[in-house]
Parts: structure tokens; sequence; C-alpha cells
């Protein structure tokens, strides 16, 4: 599984003004409401549930809130540049770089997949100092479809 399979360049979204962890997750779930067909709130309710068992902020500016939904049916990804907000991640640095990931309650193996595969991308420190200086959604788009290419 490729990234460029489950994110749509319509789900690319760059210098979204957030301030907060909170506002954050709301506005991941109102973007994923828009598009799949989940209710907000329990997008949200998920999210932070998720969030309760320890933070998705890997560190290095990178975050990857993900939860598990039931009645989803595939996996849904999007990716989000904000401003520099604090959510509370592992080296306690701020998040500009947000993938987000819901997938359905029974998902199994392409869950982890889609996580690995996500987190391996934001490794790459000059991948994650190129999305934050792409100009255009189909900019960030390319690079990370040409970052994630197989060997």
């Amino acid at each position: 599984m490729k990234i460029q399979d489950i994110l749509k360049p319509e789900l690319v979204f760059l210098d979204v003004n957030i301030a907060s962890k909170k506002e954050t997750l709301e506005k991941i779930a109102k973007i994923s409401s828009s598009v799949i067909a989940c209710d907000e709130r329990n997008i949200f309710d998920a999210l932070v549930e998720r969030e309760r068992l320890g933070t998705t902020g890997i560190g290095k500016g990178v975050a990857i809130p993900h939860a598990r939904l039931t009645g989803l049916t595939s996996l849904f990804c999007a990716f989000m540049r904000v401003n520099s907000v604090n959510f509370e991640s592992i080296d306690g640095k701020p998040v500009d770089l947000i993938f987000f990931l819901l997938v359905p309650e029974e998902s199994g193996a392409d869950h982890l997949k889609a996580l690995a595969r996500i987190s391996k991308l934001l490794r790459n420190e000059e991948v994650c100092e190129a999305l934050r200086k792409v100009k255009t959604s189909q900019e960030a788009l390319a690079l990370i479809n040409e970052a994630d290419k197989d060997e």
C-alpha cells in the first residue's frame, strides 16, 4: 500500500490556522465528516479517545492522529500543514505537519501498514522540510508521492 492509494488531492490542506490540539482534532473531524459518511462528533470523540492512550505527536513537528470508526468501510487519509501548535508531542515541540488516518473498526493489517508508511515518510527530515516549504497542495502531494515510492 502506498500513501497515494489513500491520500486524495482534495485532502491536502496547507497553511491551516489552528490554535490548539483540541481545535486540530475538531478540524480533522469536520474535514473527515464532509467526505465520509460518519458523524463529526463521533470522529472527534474517537480521535480524543485515541489521544488519551498517548499522544500521536511523534516529534520533530509531526503528528499522526488516527482512530478506528464503526461504520467506516475504507481507510481515510488527509494531510494538513498548520501553523505551529502545541500537540503534546513526545519531544515537547510544537507540530506543523499532520497526517490523519481514520480506519474501519475491524481494520487490521491495512491500518498498521498505512501508519507505518506515513511514519516512515515523516521520519525523513528532508521530506518534512520540503513539505514546510511547498506553495501548493499539488506540490505537497507530488512530493509525498515521490518520497513514498517503493524501493
